[in-house]
């Protein structure tokens, strides 16, 4: 079910002939760095590619290693046999002195990271998006709120400006955590390197690009793909905090944004009315996915002694369907984003639309500066706020008839400009070079 989300090149990566081939990738290295040592006949390593080249493993070879997999019971074993039958009596030197996770483990590393660097572009599109639409609404007023309730002016952009830089994390944490995943490991059954030498693991390292991690029993720690996860959890709870804010701003009784409405849509079986934020809804889901899997993922981490083999079952499911997972919400969501319809003209209805309570700290402060007592100061505010709540008039006009209001009405008015609250706006961009 997982492969409708995933890009053909997602679904490639992950597919059972590519896993096979990122194994014959370790193995080969592996076969070379032995040639070097004189361990293996010369040639050996360029026969074996150019016998691959003319037999790809490919979905037959997939279906050979589970047939054999179904008698041996162990995959790297139903594997080598698979092997020896493509390319001929040279495979006798494959996974020489090597034990099954040495291969298994680098070469899902190597999946893991080209996975990372699909998402990685997946991300900067969506970091694109986010960008555009907090330059283009970096001075377009709206009402700021806490706990769900109308709080004091701010601007639509700046709401993209702090959903981009947390964004901008996710990349720096997906960054350390490829750097993390990029390892390999050729230590042999218990890490001591007594059937394969460090001197094999350095140059397989080498040949795939990837450092050697500098001790291992025999797996490499499980801590390494926990970062990933958590970086993959954050980034869906970074897109997840987009989807809701375009939940909320969609509501009826708000009615800022929403998401695009294609011809031909339905909302709804039975109220043709209806257009409702579905992707958003989706992708707020997708992020409870992705942190689920965080969670087995660190279950993952403590293994028996050096090595049992709880994890195994569990990341074949979890690592496919996270990094899948993840692509998925980040491409959904640019294309949220991208077709993401605004109303500024609601918002400034909204703005005012608790009659100017929102403007009740400039007020408080406002008499302080003439010299009233925080405390009387405040009471006046508040007396004057509540009847404001109650009756529905305009908080100004209750200022300006209270008595115990002292504001020059010049000060009073402009105690209501929403412009004042927005004068720093252009300073906080500065911080990110807009």
């Amino acid at each position: 079910m997982i492969d409708r989300y995933s890009t053909p090149e997602m679904r490639s990566l992950w597919s059972e002939a590519n896993t096979y081939r990122t194994w014959l990738e370790v193995e080969l290295a592996a076969t070379d760095a032995w040639e070097a040592l004189g361990e293996v006949p010369a040639g050996t390593g360029s026969r074996l590619r150019a016998a691959a080249e003319a037999a790809p493993l490919d979905e037959a070879f997939a279906e050979r290693v589970a047939e054999l997999e179904a008698l041996t019971r162990h995959d790297i074993v139903a594997f080598t046999r698979a092997l020896t039958e493509r390319l001929g009596d040279d495979a006798r030197f494959i996974h020489l002195g090597l034990t099954s996770t040495d291969v298994v483990d680098s070469a899902q590393n190597l999946r893991l990271r080209a996975a990372v660097d699909l998402i990685l572009a997946d991300l900067q599109a969506l970091r694109s998006e986010v960008r555009w639409l907090a330059v283009e609404h970096k001075h377009t007023p709206c009402i700021g709120r806490t706990h769900g309730i109308h709080a004091e002016p701010m601007t639509f952009g700046l709401k993209f400006l702090n959903l981009g830089a947390a964004l901008a994390r996710d990349e720096e944490r997906l960054q350390r955590a490829r750097t993390a995943v990029s390892v390999v490991m050729l230590s042999g059954s218990v890490g001591t390197y007594a059937h394969v030498p460090p001197e094999v693991e350095a140059v397989v390292a080498e040949r795939l690009g990837m450092a050697v991690d500098p001790v291992t029993n025999q797996t490499v720690a499980r801590d390494r793909h926990g970062e990933l996860l958590a970086a993959l959890a954050l980034l869906g709870t970074s897109i997840e905090r987009i989807a809701l804010e375009i939940r909320h701003l969609q509501r009826s009784e708000v009615r800022e944004a929403q998401e695009g409405f294609a011809p031909g849509q339905t909302g709804s079986s039975s109220m043709p009315h209806k257009k409702n934020p579905i992707a958003s809804e989706n992708l707020a889901g997708v992020a409870r996915l992705l942190r689920s899997q965080l969670h087995a993922g660190l279950e993952n981490v403590a293994l028996w002694h050096e090595r049992d083999i709880s994890h195994s079952a569990v990341e074949r499911v979890i690592l496919p369907d996270a990094t899948t997972l993840a692509s998925y919400a980040t491409r959904r969501c640019t294309r949220v984003l991208r077709d993401l319809v605004v109303y500024p003209e609601r918002m400034l209805e909204n703005l005012d639309a608790l009659h100017g309570l929102v403007y009740s700290q400039r007020v408080l402060h406002a008499l302080i500066d003439g010299g009233m007592m925080r405390e009387q100061a405040y009471e006046v505010v508040q007396r004057t706020s509540l009847a404001s709540w109650e009756s529905g008039r305009h908080l100004r006009e209750l200022l300006a008839e209270d008595p115990g209001c002292s504001l020059d009405p010049a000060v009073l008015a402009d105690a209501f400009d929403p412009a004042w609250y927005l004068r720093h706006v252009d300073a906080v961009y500065a911080r990110f070079g807009l």
